[in-house]
């Protein structure tokens, strides 16, 4: 009698484990649902009908983006239930910047092998953060390579799509000289400068995972695990009531980088370092890398996560509408003019 053929979880993949962790995951993603999903999850395209008469000139935004090495905090933690929300964060932030609200949203989930309930626990995030944004998650990805990934380890990947009207677009074009720049306070490091924080924690100040920061009644990993404010629906109410000229999602490259990407020509920011308190983790950081003010700015957001330029006449009744919704924002500086092509930001 031959030997007992060889089958492809012999290999590493584990077709009976992905049935399981579809069955998990369903749940979740029938909890985003909106009204135009036509679709259920398995199928080899997720379906959504946009409501035409609800638009004049509707125009499509998209967004790809993924977690970074905050996936390691994860992995390390052996904590899998905020990443999620991270993905969703990082694409929904980039898109409502234009005024643009998401519609739905796709992960794609990489993995050595798979595990039913690490994958179920990052799922519930990616539901979870796509509640908050108020999109549906109508599909994804689940790749089960072995071999291609340490045991244990995972990588994410998250687009959306949303719509916004032509005119309704919003690219920084109408900032002018003298408008008002508002902050949004982020939740903490958000998604971005990961690489940097786990040398300085972990390498430089020699923590673990559970420990303590210095100073700081929080551990390492509840620190670096909360999740990426999500601000799509506070972003959509101020634009049906409020003129935004421009909207910066700080992210990589922190303000420095960030803000110029939405200022016309002549146009510079001027920032009041005083105007907001920063987080203490991001103190914690720069003191445990002796890290340059210039540098800290340029890497992290430092407590901001969102950026708007808005008229000067429209701010306070734009804070108390930020207030109502929960958000924490603070006058952190203006537009000044400057010379065409030193489009910039000035800290003072």
């Amino acid at each position: 009698m031959s030997a007992k053929g060889i089958t492809y979880k012999d290999a590493g993949v584990d077709i009976d484990a992905g049935n399981t962790f579809v069955k998990m995951i369903k749940p979740f993603v029938r909890a985003t649902s909106r009204p135009e999903v036509i679709s259920d999850i398995g199928g080899f395209g997720g379906l959504f009908s946009l409501n035409t008469n609800k638009y004049k000139n509707p125009v499509l935004v998209s967004g790809t983006d993924g977690v970074g090495t905050k996936l390691k905090i994860a992995m390390m933690a052996d904590r899998h239930d905020t990443v999620g929300i991270d993905l969703v964060a990082m694409c929904v932030n980039d898109i409502v910047v234009q005024g643009a609200e998401p519609l739905f949203f796709l992960d794609y989930f990489a993995t050595g092998s798979l595990s039913p309930e690490r994958g179920a626990a990052v799922v519930k995030g990616i539901s979870e953060g796509c509640i908050q944004a108020g999109c549906a998650l109508i599909g994804g990805e689940t790749a089960e390579m072995p071999g291609f990934y340490q045991e244990g380890e995972y990588d994410l990947a998250g687009f959306t799509v949303g719509v916004v009207e032509r005119d309704k677009i919003i690219d920084g074009s109408s900032i002018t000289v003298g408008n008002t720049l508002i902050g949004l306070a982020s939740s903490g490091l958000h998604s971005n400068g990961y690489s940097l924080a786990r040398k300085i924690i972990f390498d430089t100040l020699g923590l673990g995972i559970n420990d303590t920061l210095p100073g700081y009644d929080r551990s390492v990993a509840d620190e670096l695990l909360t999740p990426t404010r999500i601000y799509v629906k506070s972003v959509l109410n101020l634009l049906r009531d409020f003129r935004v000229n421009g909207i910066a999602h700080i992210t990589g490259g922190g303000l420095l980088e960030n803000i110029p990407r939405i200022l016309p020509k002549g146009c510079k920011a001027v920032i009041r370092r005083d105007s907001w308190t920063m987080p203490e983790i991001f103190r914690i950081l720069q003191n445990g890398g002796n890290m340059e003010w210039s540098e800290m700015y340029r890497t992290f957001n430092c407590g901001i996560g969102m950026v708007l330029a808005v008229p000067e006449n429209d701010v306070d009744e734009i804070l108390i509408r930020l207030s109502g919704l929960q958000e924490k924002a603070f006058v952190i500086g203006e537009v000044a003019k400057c010379e065409a092509g030193n489009e910039s930001v000035e800290l003072i």
